[in-house]
């Protein structure tokens, strides 16, 4: 079952907590979801879309020889990118993405990769999958995936 973006919203409310993310493959909508619930400026901070690779490095403190030796689409770079969110966006949870939508494979991944995840003051989470359909289909995926992932961190059992 996919976590709503309005429960995400009123756990983080009640315990005076926020969020923040770094996003690739999702381009904003990851954003757009957690924004999606009326007051969700109470609890989300911010968004980086950080679509082009330079950008994961310079605005969202990825490590360049982390993307240099990895590339931009990895587990790794995707706990980096959550890392960044929080730290740089002062949220208590960061929430990164990224991945291949389509319709080409990137950097020797195939379409359908996605990696996510979740920083946070005492544990953090990662997850990678592989998603089926169109590149609709694939961020659509990506946005629950992260937003599960996320209530999953929230209510500790990440």
């Amino acid at each position: 079952m996919t976590a709503s973006a309005g429960d995400i919203h009123r756990q983080l409310l009640g315990r005076g907590e926020t969020v923040a993310v770094a996003e690739s493959l999702t381009g904003g909508l990851l954003g757009a979801a957690l924004t999606s619930t009326p007051g969700a400026s109470a609890t989300f901070r911010g968004g980086l879309i950080v679509y082009a690779t330079e950008l994961k490095e310079t605005l969202a403190g990825v490590p360049g020889p982390l993307l240099a030796a990895e590339g931009p689409v990895s587990a790794h770079v995707a706990a980096a990118l959550a890392a960044g969110a929080r730290d740089r966006l002062g949220a208590t949870y960061g929430l990164g993405v990224t991945g291949v939508a389509g319709p080409d494979p990137q950097n020797g991944q195939p379409v359908g990769t996605v990696h996510l995840a979740v920083a946070g003051p005492a544990e953090g989470a990662v997850r990678s999958m592989r998603c089926e359909g169109d590149r609709e289909q694939i961020r659509a995926a990506s946005v629950d995936a992260a937003l599960s992932l996320l209530a999953d961190v929230v209510a500790g059992r990440g």
